[in-house]
């Protein structure tokens, strides 16, 4: 059967498949290719675009800016963290101060989601951090605070296990010194922040922070270690509440060994006591007592006002005013400058030195730097203390160390140039090149020098010091014991006691000087506390130990060529030769 279609002009479609209908469907494929194709460009552009976004910030963070560094927190203060600071050596090489990468915690309290959770997490691992303090800091405004610096590899890693958002760590230098305790009051230590607070470490804190090659002192820290040993145990024997000494090189004015006591851990700084920290060598002052008759002696010869065949009548004590000046150890008759020195006789210094006068007292003194403060590389420096009106009974006084105070370190680079010539060097705590003699200046003759020189071995011999007379390194000096000053006047039983010690005596090298403040006498000492019994056997023992490392070999002390460079005649009836 056969079927006809009759065309319908009104179907939609039938003209369209008559006459290009296929033409049409083409084009409505090309749009909704052309269509996915925009989309696909639109979203290749926006990843593109958030991937650029987010390598931008990749070098951001890690490149340019660290995630909250210090640097952000200009607010209150700059902070300046370096990168290095140099290191601190001896003279030989050994490592006295030096740096270590730490990481320091803080935080960005903007992040930190949950302040009071976070602080009792912090707690369980830093428990000496306080709680309230940590609390506060994270619910600050601030966008940086520093929770604890300078913290262990073991915290660090307890910190990180936390997981606490907003807490970040820095990389910071920490300052440790190797030998805490043993150089602290001369390399000092610095804060925080890594910068010098006391000692080298403030001196030169400038050179310091620029890093580059160790800053080599002058130190020999195996006589450091000696000396205060020595010091210490002294201290604790006399029950002391103080004690110090230096080692000094006679020719180049160098500081082998400082020590001050009592001493602190540099490391742990923060936590010692300002007498700890306090530098009785250096900034201390003190009324040393008949060490100055060192310089009282010196000049009167040095200025012809005396010479050593010279008498003073020492029979009886000198009243001036309200004051009496009287003898330790009282002859009860005329002395010999020797044997005034040898003595110790305050009523035969006090006539010398007003046979000098006033004026000439103090311009010696004033030559020996003892009227200015010390010139030495440490901050911490005290004022010396004098008359300022100089009368004849500060003069009478002075004579014997008493109405005047110095720091420690300054007797000894005075008895340095009066041993040693009569060249003044300023001391140093910095290394000279071997072989090299500081510059000086002269300030009394090389006869003045040699005759006390001998006089200083008849101290040792025949004298205050014989407790110091271990033969074979020729030791000479001068005992001091001065009675501290009150406000009520002078306290009998609270004294200064020292030995102001040189070594060989027939060609000086080494000064060595020590001092104990307030110690007190026992069996062994016969209830004494003077210098003779307390610092004069510490001396003879630092000496006895340092001479072989300091390549002073042991002396034939009877040998005619050092007798005769020793020998002084005590007065006119008897003659002594100084190393008997």
């Amino acid at each position: 059967m056969i079927r006809l279609w009759r065309k319908n002009p009104c179907h939609p479609h039938h003209d369209a498949a008559h006459n290009g209908g296929p033409v049409r469907l083409e084009g409505t494929n090309k749009e909704v290719l052309e269509a996915g194709r925009n989309r696909l460009v639109l979203c290749a552009g926006l990843f593109t675009m958030a991937f650029i976004v987010l390598s931008l910030r990749l070098v951001d963070v890690t490149i340019i800016n660290q995630p909250r560094e210090p640097q952000l927190d200009r607010a209150d203060r700059a902070i300046n963290l370096p990168l290095e600071r140099a290191d601190i050596v001896d003279r030989n090489g050994v490592l006295l101060a030096t740096s270590l990468a730490t990481a320091s915690l803080y935080a960005d309290p903007k992040e930190v989601k949950d302040p009071e959770a976070a602080t009792r997490q912090l707690m369980g691992v830093l428990p000496d951090l306080k709680a309230s303090e940590v609390l506060d800091k994270l619910k600050s405004e601030r966008r940086f605070v520093w929770l604890r610096r300078n913290l262990t590899p073991r915290q660090e890693y307890e910190v990180n296990r936390l997981g606490i958002p907003g807490l970040y760590f820095q990389r910071e230098d920490r300052r440790v010194y190797p030998h805490g305790i043993l150089t602290a009051h001369v390399v000092g230590f610095t804060n925080v922040d890594n910068h010098g607070m006391a000692g080298i470490e403030r001196r030169f804190d400038d050179t310091l922070s620029k890093g580059g090659a160790p800053l080599v002192l002058s130190l020999d820290l195996r006589i450091q270690h000696i000396l205060r040993e020595e010091l210490l145990a002294g201290m604790e024997e006399f029950k002391a509440i103080g004690a110090g000494g230096v080692v000094l090189d006679v020719h180049t004015g160098e500081v082998l060994a400082m020590v001050s006591l009592p001493d602190f851990d540099a490391n742990k700084a923060g936590e010692a006591s300002d007498d700890a920290r306090f530098n009785r060598m250096t900034l201390g002052t003190y009324e040393l007592g008949s060490v100055f008759k060192v310089f009282t002696v010196a000049m009167a010869l040095d200025g012809g006002v005396s010479t050593l065949a010279s008498s003073y009548d020492a029979s009886h004590p000198l009243h001036v005013a309200r004051f009496t000046i009287s003898d330790y150890h009282n002859m009860h008759r005329w002395l010999s400058v020797p044997e005034i020195f040898m003595y110790s006789s305050n009523i035969g210094a006090a006539k010398i030195a007003l046979d000098a006068g006033a004026q000439m007292q103090e311009a010696f003194l004033r030559r020996l730097g003892l009227l200015s403060p010390a010139k030495i590389e440490l901050p911490e420096i005290g004022e010396p203390e004098y008359p300022k009106i100089w009368r004849p009974i500060n003069t009478m006084t002075i004579a014997f160390g008493h109405g005047i105070s110095v720091a420690p370190v300054q007797v000894a680079v005075g008895t340095a140039a009066i041993v040693d010539g009569g060249i003044l060097r300023n001391p140093t705590l910095l290394k000279r090149r071997a072989g090299q003699d500081a510059p000086g200046v002269r300030v009394l003759s090389e006869r003045t020098s040699d005759e006390m020189r001998r006089l200083m071995r008849l101290v040792v011999t025949e004298g205050t010091a014989k407790e110091g007379s271990t033969p074979g390194y020729l030791m000479g000096g001068k005992t001091g014991t001065a009675e501290k000053a009150t406000k009520h006047g002078y306290a009998h039983h609270e004294l200064v006691s020292s030995f102001d010690g040189v070594f060989p005596m027939n060609d000086p090298k080494y000064v060595v000087f020590a001092f104990y403040d307030e110690p007190h006498g026992d069996k062994k000492t016969h209830g004494f506390a003077t210098g003779g019994w307390t610092a004069v056997p510490v001396v003879d023992r630092v000496v006895h130990r340092i001479a072989p490392i300091l390549g002073v070999m042991p002396i034939d002390e009877k040998d005619p060529q050092i007798e005769r460079a020793l020998w002084v005649q005590v007065n006119q009836q008897d003659r002594k030769l100084a190393s008997n």
